[in-house]
């Protein structure tokens, strides 16, 4: 049975990794975007997953992002690094990595490319969870990126055999599958969305938080939007999901991170710098962006104006 977390619930940051404009991460740029994280309220810190182009790191510049965020956050906000991998043994010596930096969990994605069977799946989770005991490890589910589902059966079996699998980040947009986890889990084992949108329901369903997008814009309200919803204040939370709706939808108007890293540009948090095969977003997306943005009134944001 999972080991209970306490920790491990409301608004955690999928963080973006700013690159200098020669492609270098922009490491004193990462630690401003933290710091103004934390001010924020967000309590929980996501590097190196999707939204922070983990895919075209290497291990030394994965390193540095995860020590970076856990030389910021200083005891202030927890860190569950991104570590995975579609290569069990790569996969456990970034874990291992992150453990050693100080991580207090990992999130380990589902395996890409390789759509590894549902015993392959359950056989590649133990081995990364079993190499960093007792780390908590974040199962992440994302179908739209990995080409493979973590079935409910799936994850409610290492929700039950693996004490150190705490959690899963939920993204598959099956609600039926979700509910299932959220219905059957053992108790201590924590369910996040992996969809800013569907934040509010899955967590009035029982869900207990979101590895959000949109908190890297406005980590203030997704924070308290969160807390709103673990409180049962769902008339405030509900006004809240909507008017952050449209900032929600249009971070997915094309391939993320290129939208909210356009709308971190044109707030002046870091450059729009990307490494390919990801490319800045189509001029009607970024007039959508901007659009949003100003209607929000987040265009005035210049703290860390962008070279």
């Amino acid at each position: 049975m999972s080991t209970a977390v306490g920790w491990l619930h409301g608004c955690a940051t999928a963080l973006v990794t700013p690159f200098e404009a020669g492609g270098a991460v922009d490491l004193p740029r990462m630690r401003a975007l933290v710091e103004r994280q934390i001010t924020g309220g967000v309590r929980l810190l996501v590097p190196c997953g999707t939204t922070g182009e983990r895919a075209t790191m290497n291990d030394e510049e994965g390193r540095r992002v995860i020590a970076a965020t856990i030389e910021v956050a200083r005891g202030r906000a927890r860190v569950v690094a991104g570590a995975g991998s579609n290569n069990t043994t790569h996969a456990i010596e970034q874990a291992r990595e992150a453990a050693a930096l100080g991580a207090d969990g990992v999130l380990i994605v589902a395996p890409y490319y390789n759509k590894p069977t549902q015993e392959g799946l359950l056989a590649h989770f133990r081995a990364v969870a079993g190499a960093v005991v007792p780390l908590p490890v974040m199962m992440y589910n994302v179908p739209g990126r990995t080409g493979s589902n973590i079935a409910a059966a799936t994850t409610l079996k290492l929700a039950r055999e693996v004490p150190n699998i705490v959690a899963i980040k939920e993204a598959s947009g099956d609600f039926a599958q979700i509910m299932a986890i959220l219905r059957e889990r053992p108790a201590g084992f924590r369910v996040l969305s992996g969809d800013d949108a569907v934040t509010l329901p899955l967590m009035a369903l029982g869900a207990d938080g979101i590895v959000s997008v949109a908190s890297n814009e406005v980590p203030d309200l997704m924070a308290r939007l969160a807390d709103l919803a673990l409180a049962g204040h769902w008339e405030e939370a509900r006004a809240l999901h909507f008017r952050l709706l449209p900032l929600m939808e249009v971070n997915f108007i094309e391939s993320s991170p290129g939208p909210v890293k356009a709308a971190m540009a044109m707030m002046g948090l870091l450059q729009e710098q990307f490494r390919l095969p990801m490319v800045p977003i189509k001029d009607a997306s970024r007039a959508r962006v901007r659009e949003v943005l100003s209607g929000m009134s987040l265009l005035t944001e210049r703290s860390h104006a962008a070279a």
